[in-house]
């Protein structure tokens, strides 16, 4: 317990001084996330993360201060696996379905095949075999989808931090249940790396996890609570897995029904978040954190308590009911700006509501509202071609009038301009008058 301890707080110091150096390479390098529109945030936290809770852990089980255990050292480097793609990914920019693809082959190398649902129904022979090759595959799809629900909870400062702190306690509680000393100390040593971390990502954050250490963080958790469950009954162990992941699952199921109602690709950012619907609703970021922190602090409690036999696994329905009425409640909140038609016609699904006035006509009324504005846009060419044609007229009128016509002058005394007669009103200029006579000759 003390050596523990000492391994908790060595990761703790160890992943706050990481983030802190690691943070100008990290800015010189580009590698920046952009929270607000003055402001780089440098993605370092995450590989301090990484560094510390892989270099604590190693350290402690080569020197027998801390041992993992048989299995652990396999998620460990799984981990590690998955942490140098989200790397890749925040230097590349690589799209989550390779993201994906790449998390799904981490976890079945760590998913435990023989301890199955089905040993636990007596099944033998095929449909033994059956029951665990699904099983399996779930689990490999929720450690994928729980990993993948992290990195989304990295969209706002301070709660990816918060709320893998009070998972990996939880998971942690439900692991030492089962008697797994080695990856209690992982989940020990994880959860001060993301406490040490949290020191510079709280808001306003100097640094952010990053797909690198978000990855690898619900990674770890995802894993250790699927081992913690092998097993058990598979009804008691999905209701607990949803419980100690809420607020990631809450999270990614608000994204997925705001954009799919609203017409959005489902892969393309957007602050469509809790977080950010949270803020668009007038809390602070600090209050934001706070309030999704007390949530995942209630939905792990649950859950512990139902992997410890305390509480029946009807009180997982709260928690599922708490989400889906958090998503649905703030998926009403705009965070989106107005809508485009991107190809698609108004008034149809997926298209915008409205249209532009001359276009709404043509796309919302049909064959009858054009065949009655037919009358009037007929009208409307008539007199357009009519005043054409005037226009065309006047036009030509103006290019036969002469440009300049002076009078043609006689030769009389009277209006010679040698005479000295001055016409009223206007004076006499020699050099006009005779510039006058020797062009009308």
């Amino acid at each position: 317990m003390l050596y523990g301890i000492a391994a908790a707080t060595a990761a703790l110091f160890l992943a706050a001084v990481l983030a802190a150096l690691l943070r100008v390479p990290a800015l010189r390098l580009g590698l920046i996330d952009r929270r607000q529109r003055q402001r780089r945030v440098p993605l370092s936290g995450g590989a301090a993360v990484v560094l510390a809770t892989c270099a604590v852990a190693v350290v402690g089980d080569r020197t027998g201060v801390a041992p993992l255990g048989d299995g652990v050292g396999v998620l460990l480097v799984a981990g590690g696996a998955v942490a140098a793609l989200g790397l890749v990914a925040d230097v590349c920019r690589l799209k989550t379905r390779f993201l994906a693809v790449g998390t799904a082959v981490a976890a079945a190398f760590v998913v435990p095949y023989g301890e199955t649902y089905g040993e636990m129904g007596g099944m033998h022979g095929d449909a033994w075999t059956v029951v665990g090759v699904v099983s399996a595959a779930m689990g490999v799809g929720w450690i994928t989808f729980v990993a993948l629900a992290f990195r989304a909870l990295d969209h706002a400062e301070g709660v990816a931090g918060t709320v893998g702190v009070l998972t990996a306690f939880g998971v942690a509680a439900c692991v030492a249940v089962e008697v797994m000393d080695g990856l209690v100390v992982l989940l020990s040593v994880l959860a001060a790396a993301l406490t040490g971390f949290l020191m510079h990502n709280w808001p306003p954050a100097r640094v952010a996890l990053g797909a690198c250490g978000s990855l690898f963080a619900g990674f770890l958790l995802a894993a250790a609570a699927v081992f913690a469950r092998a097993g058990h009954d598979p009804l008691v162990g999905t209701g607990v897995l949803f419980a100690l992941t809420a607020v990631g699952a809450a999270d990614v199921l608000l994204v997925t029904v705001s954009r799919r109602l609203a017409g959005r690709p489902l892969l393309r950012g957007a602050p469509d978040h809790l977080a950010h619907r949270l803020r668009r609703l007038g809390l602070t970021a600090q209050g934001a954190a706070v309030l999704l922190g007390l949530a995942a602090f209630g939905a792990v409690l649950v859950g512990v308590l139902v992997h410890a036999g305390v509480v029946e696994v009807r009180a997982v329905s709260w928690v599922v009911g708490g989400a889906l009425v958090v998503a649905l409640g703030l998926s009403r909140v705009q965070v989106y700006g107005p809508p485009r038609a991107r190809g698609r016609l108004y008034g149809q699904p997926g298209g915008p509501p409205g249209g532009p006035p001359r276009a709404r006509g043509r796309r919302l009324g049909g064959p009858d509202r054009r065949a009655r504005r037919a009358p009037e846009a007929q009208a409307s060419r008539e007199a357009q071609a009519s005043r054409d044609v005037r226009e065309a007229r006047e036009a030509r009128e103006a290019r036969r009038a002469p440009v300049y016509a002076p009078r043609r002058q006689s030769e009389g005394g009277a209006h010679h301009p040698e005479s000295g007669e001055r016409r009223p009103g206007r004076a006499v200029s020699t050099q006009v008058n005779g510039s006058l006579r020797v062009r009308n000759g």
